[in-house]
């Protein structure tokens, strides 16, 4: 009997195993497409087709393409902040300028093998705002945190290492600044045949730092 029980248990962890391995393959397949086409133009029966799923296999583990891309945003919020886990616990040893660096240097390479996330970003922000509200306070929340921590990096180089204007609001200034290098990856994908991404990201980083930098 415990044997038994033992089997049935071990079978049900396997299935579960392969069931999250599965929704990780749609979600990746899905971030993929809605950055290529956006969010009308991608359907799941496209989607299905695309991952070699059924259309009912697929409406199993998310029922709604709401489902899909609220799974997908918060998968990818994920991924950003296990990338930047590091360096937020040790960025306090730094100055505000190389905080500041640091954390526009490491998004920049992380979207460097990974500029499908971004794009997705880009493109699902653009859209939900009009069309769906759920997904645009879901794109909202995350993207909100990515400010705040911009934001806290500016007002620690305004008010304690003095390195940083003052004559500038730290929440605008992150909000442009986050925003900038987002419309700059947006730029660049477009451009990709004559415009290289490093040169390009590296020159918005520096203008950016340099603007708010304080004048000696």
């Amino acid at each position: 009997m415990r044997d038994a029980m033992r089997k049935e248990a071990a079978k049900r962890e396997i299935k579960q195993e392969r069931a999250a391995r599965t929704r990780v393959e749609i979600m990746e397949a899905a971030i993929t497409l809605f950055a290529r086409r956006g969010i009308l133009a991608t359907t799941m029966a496209e989607l299905a087709k695309a991952i070699r799923m059924t259309p009912g296999a697929l409406y199993w583990h998310f029922p709604t393409k709401e489902d899909l891309l609220l799974a997908a945003i918060e998968e990818l919020h994920e991924r950003f902040l296990h990338e930047f886990k590091e360096l937020l616990e040790q960025q306090r040893r730094l100055t505000a300028r190389h905080q500041f660096e640091a954390f526009i240097g490491r998004t920049q390479q992380f979207l460097r093998y990974h500029r499908e996330y971004g794009i997705f970003f880009g493109m699902v922000a653009a859209e939900s705002a009009y069309m769906n509200d759920r997904v645009a306070e879901a794109i909202r929340e995350k993207l909100g945190m990515y400010v705040a921590v911009l934001e806290n990096i500016i007002r620690y180089g305004q008010n304690k290492t003095k390195e940083f204007r003052t004559d500038v609001d730290a929440n605008v200034t992150a909000h442009a600044v986050f925003g900038g290098f987002m419309g700059a990856l947006l730029h660049q994908n477009l451009f990709r045949e004559s415009v290289a991404y490093d040169p390009s990201l590296s020159t918005l980083q520096q203008l950016t730092a340099d603007g708010i930098t304080t004048r000696r």
